[in-house]
């Protein structure tokens, strides 16, 4: 049986954040990983999109994305 469970490590005791239903003494493999940051949503992420740039560098980009001359045919 796989099981993945988070826990806190206090005083040297991983303590389960949920319970194990494992009988008493029963050995098992234990794996420890950091816990995972949460990935930002993406419009958390495109609401950064210009974050630094000045009113004048943003109209400028702006104005190359929309220019349909800089898209190449094939």
């Amino acid at each position: 049986m796989t099981k993945t469970v988070e826990a806190i490590y206090e005083n040297g005791v991983l303590k389960p954040m949920a319970l194990l239903n494992i009988p008493e003494h029963k050995k098992v493999n234990l794996i420890i990983e950091d816990e995972i940051p949460k990935t930002p949503d993406i419009l958390s992420l495109a609401s950064e999109v210009y974050n630094g740039f000045s009113l004048a560098e943003i109209e400028d980009i702006e104005e190359i994305a929309l220019n349909r001359n800089h898209f190449s045919r094939v």
